[in-house]
Parts: C-alpha cells; structure tokens; sequence
C-alpha cells in the first residue's frame, strides 16, 4: 500500500493553498493555469452530474496530498 500512495504523490497534482472546502478545485486550477474561481464554478457545475461529480470529488479528496504530502486516506488506513 505504501508504493500507492509514494505514486500518488510523485503526481504534480496537489491541493491548493486556495482552499476553501478540500482544495480539490485549488489544485486543479494550479495544475491547468485557469483561474480558481473558474475551477471553482467548474466543480459546482460537475456536482450535477448523477453521482460522477460528488463521487468524483470525495475520491479526489481522498487521495489528493496535501501541500506537504500528506494523503487523508493513508493517515485513516495507518491509524488501524
């Protein structure tokens, strides 16, 4: 599990320091160049698609790191 999760964070992708719920929408603006309030408005708009948009979101926000790498979903697995 441990080389998953060193995978994930070799991507560029990260959350944004321009958060303001999981900084999903931050990081993808970071990443492609458009303006955060554009990705913001993006993401809403996905959120009406049948379950893809919210689905899609909290599996990103799962295994998006952070700014300093650390990944929501590695830190529940190691608390067992």
């Amino acid at each position: 599990m441990n080389t998953f999760f060193a995978t994930l964070r070799g991507f560029r992708f990260r959350r944004g320091p321009q958060r303001l719920v999981g900084g999903i929408a931050g990081g993808l603006a970071d990443l492609t160049g458009l303006d955060v309030w554009i990705m913001r408005a993006l993401v809403l708009v996905s959120f009406l698609l049948p379950v893809l948009g919210v689905g899609a979101y909290l599996v990103a926000w799962a295994l998006t790191p952070w700014q300093d790498g650390t990944i929501p979903l590695e830190r529940v697995l190691d608390r067992r």
